[in-house]
């Protein structure tokens, strides 16, 4: 049903896209069905302000340039028009005539929907018609606060996490996206995990890039179905209490024809300069973040998934790629600043103004920095000079860690500060630590086999790997099928090997997984305290010689604090001795090599008494029998 509303962008919302602060621009720019004088149709608006003139064409007019040429009133060079019985469904470009005369076929920047690949025009859609019914979800996020509840992510790529066998007429087998509500919510409830973090969702025209070089911004991507199957996918999520976050691309986007790239016929979108305006290495263009008209563009986008969409946090990609100016590109392939620096400083203020506003507007929604480098501050507040997201991948603690887990555990020993390390700035950003999807591919192996040994030894390695990542603080990001010990590597071309369930192995690993969430959304000592340096304590950070370690995580109120204690070798050690910070009580409340785990170790005695006898270099200590790759969670 069309909006009886006469849409135009008037003066006073040009002054706000010149000023890079119109954010509700999306719902003037593109194509928006409604009703003018009485006639039903869509209403079309496009930002080219170096254009000779544009036009739309489209099934509507027999994709003639001619028919529906569009009128521009003002010096910005914002198009518009009202088309009369033009319908929800119809597939349009915009014909531009670029300054040297060519005609330039674009799809729309701002659509909504699109045609599936390798079609790549826009389609007409109206977006306001969904009923949400997510009310409470909406109001109780108004109070999240990330720094002091847990989160735990588990991370998605929609079209590879399951697949219908492939049909003629259907070779992807894609799952449509309230099918994937459905299935995706029971699975990710039964373990346990609070968000959901989805790849590839804004529009892209080639499936190996996996999402991250993106055509359409305000477009869910076709694949798995329309808008309003995706704002059903959300709708439902929330209602089972599940957070969706998305991963965001505003770092850079490719050179298609139709897409962003010299958009007007001439750089509209991406910088001028080739040294600022394209990356070497990815062979795509760069936003010019000193434009206001594409920062707008950019903010509005961010806004447009979080309120109209609902979406409860942004991953922004690829954010130092954005922040250092040479990032990729050797001697006399970059400029330096203002000050002879690689800092891109329009790219500092676009994210102060970016995190600024959508934490703001939009209290509870979570903004997360994919960033690679030692920059200072990016969880920092603007006022004092930092970037303002809401979170850090822990890049660093993920490198050292991944490296460590490869080891022959007897190489472990001479290795132990890789494990330690990261405790040495874990309070210097507010992190989130990740084993992702960049972690599984390239021949990097899964997560199963980058461990040592053979058969079982691996899985026990895996089990006191993710041990170490549930007791460390910070957030925690799994990707898909690592919970269960996919063996493949990912690809976006097939499911995950759902088969391996069918073996004891990999059900104990997925049942261990699940027994870490259980505990990590049960105790607030395991997330409460994640900024506060009073929330993490090593008991010995020093047992190199036998690769063991144990710390205690604490919890805001002094009750149930949990104590990890964690063996890196195949050997037992029957009698191990570990330093408690209080003479209490220590109930085991996790035992890896529990039967149901798939170990052999039953544990007779549940509870330990701390005693009065130095070790670790404290006074108060207890002996348990610490198993060959044991784990041991104590809670006191």
């Amino acid at each position: 049903m069309a909006k009886s509303k006469t849409l135009k962008v008037t003066e006073m919302d040009r002054y706000l896209f010149g000023q890079g602060t119109n954010y509700e621009i999306y719902k003037l720019m593109g194509a928006h069905p409604t009703k003018q004088r009485g006639k039903d149709g869509v209403y079309f608006a496009v930002w080219a302000p170096h254009a000779k003139g544009v036009s739309v064409v489209g099934d509507f007019n027999g994709w003639d340039p001619e028919k529906n040429v569009m009128k521009c009133d003002n010096d910005m060079g914002i198009y518009q028009l009202f088309i009369p019985k033009v319908k929800v469904g119809d597939l349009y470009k915009f014909c531009i005539t670029a300054p040297n005369g060519d005609l330039l076929y674009k799809a729309d920047p701002y659509a909504n929907y699109s045609e599936i690949r390798p079609g790549n025009a826009s389609r007409v859609y109206d977006i306001t018609g969904f009923k949400w019914s997510d009310a409470a979800w909406m109001k109780k996020r108004t109070e999240y606060d990330v720094n002091k509840e847990a989160m735990s992510v588990y991370e998605v790529h929609p079209g590879s996490w399951k697949k219908h066998p492939a049909e003629e007429g259907d070779p992807d087998g894609f799952y449509n996206y309230r099918e994937l509500a459905h299935e995706l919510a029971d699975y990710v409830r039964d373990m346990g995990y609070t968000h959901v973090e989805l790849m590839g969702i804004a529009e892209h025209p080639f499936d190996g890039s996996w999402g991250y070089q993106v055509t359409g911004y305000y477009a869910p991507t076709s694949r798995y179905g329309t808008p309003d199957d995706f704002q059903y996918f959300i709708n439902y999520m929330h209602k089972k209490k599940i957070g969706v976050i998305l991963d965001w691309v505003p770092a850079h986007f490719p050179r298609d024809g139709h897409g962003l790239a010299n958009f007007d016929g001439t750089p509209t979108y991406e910088y001028a300069d080739p040294r600022k305006g394209e990356h070497p290495d990815w062979g795509t263009k760069v936003f010019d973040y000193g434009k206001n008209e594409v920062k707008n563009f950019l903010i509005a986008n961010a806004l447009f998934w979080t309120e109209h969409y609902h979406i409860d946090g942004l991953r922004v990609d690829a954010v130092a790629s954005m922040l250092y100016l040479d990032y990729g590109r050797q001697n006399g392939q970059w400029v330096a600043n203002q000050y002879g620096e690689n800092k891109n400083l329009e790219a500092i203020e676009f994210f102060r103004h970016l995190n600024s506003i959508v934490t703001t507007r939009n209290k509870g929604v979570v903004m997360i920095a994919e960033e690679s480098t030692a920059w200072p501050m990016v969880t920092g507040d603007p006022k004092d000079g930092g970037l303002g997201f809401s979170l850090k991948w822990n890049m660093g603690w993920m490198h050292d860690f991944l490296e460590y887990m490869k080891l022959d555990p007897y190489f472990r020993q001479y290795n132990h500060n890789k494990m330690t390390f990261s405790m040495t700035y874990a309070y210097s950003e507010k992190y989130v630590l990740v084993l992702s999807h960049d972690e599984v591919v390239h021949l990097k192996c899964s997560m199963i086999n980058k461990m040592p040994g053979l058969g079982q030894d691996k899985f026990e390695n895996l089990k006191a790997g993710y041990s170490f990542m549930f007791g460390h603080p910070g957030k925690k990001l799994l990707f898909m099928g690592q919970e269960f010990g996919q063996y493949q590597e990912w690809s976006e071309a097939r499911e995950l090997d759902w088969y391996l369930l069918s073996e004891p192995a990999h059900q104990q690993l997925q049942a261990y997984v699940k027994e870490l969430l259980a505990l990590y959304k049960k105790y607030p000592a395991l997330y409460a305290n994640d900024c506060n340096t009073d929330g993490f304590e090593w008991m010995n950070a020093d047992d190199c010689s036998r690769s063991i370690y144990s710390f205690v995580r604490k919890s805001p109120t002094g009750r149930n604090n949990l104590l990890f204690v964690i063996n890196y070798t195949p050997v037992a050690r029957e009698d191990y001795r570990v330093g408690v910070p209080k003479k209490k009580q220590y109930r085991l409340i996790l035992n890896s090599k529990d039967p149901k785990f798939g170990g052999d170790v039953p544990v007779e005695q549940t509870v330990y008494k701390a005693e009065k006898q130095e070790c670790d270099g404290k006074e108060f200590s207890f002996a348990y029998p610490l198993p060959a790759y044991g784990v041991a969670v104590f809670v006191y």
